[in-house]
């Protein structure tokens, strides 16, 4: 059974641990990720985290786990409003 089916909202949280280990709950998606940048769609907007030698060490889309290690340098957020339509609306809106 799917997390979203129990009708609860996801939590969101990020824990990092010395600058070198981020355990982040409420992932949606994993869009993009290389050893320098993981990109993630979470339910409080899409995050990026850039570093150095990044790896996924954990992944579950079921529970919206992610744990990832590395040399973290920056954490950003990009809000994502639902229902805001698509590229062109975004371009032109």
């Amino acid at each position: 059974m799917a997390y979203e089916d129990t009708g609860r909202a996801m939590a969101h949280s990020l824990i990092l641990e010395e600058r070198a280990k981020l355990t982040v709950t409420g992932v949606e998606e994993v869009e993009s990720f290389d050893e320098d940048r993981i990109e993630l769609r979470t339910v409080k907007g899409r995050l990026t985290i850039t570093g150095e030698g990044l790896h996924i060490g954990r992944l579950s889309l079921e529970t919206g786990e992610l744990s990832a290690e590395g040399t973290l340098t920056d954490l950003q957020y990009e809000d994502s409003v639902p229902g805001q339509g698509g590229f062109w609306s975004r371009l032109f809106g």
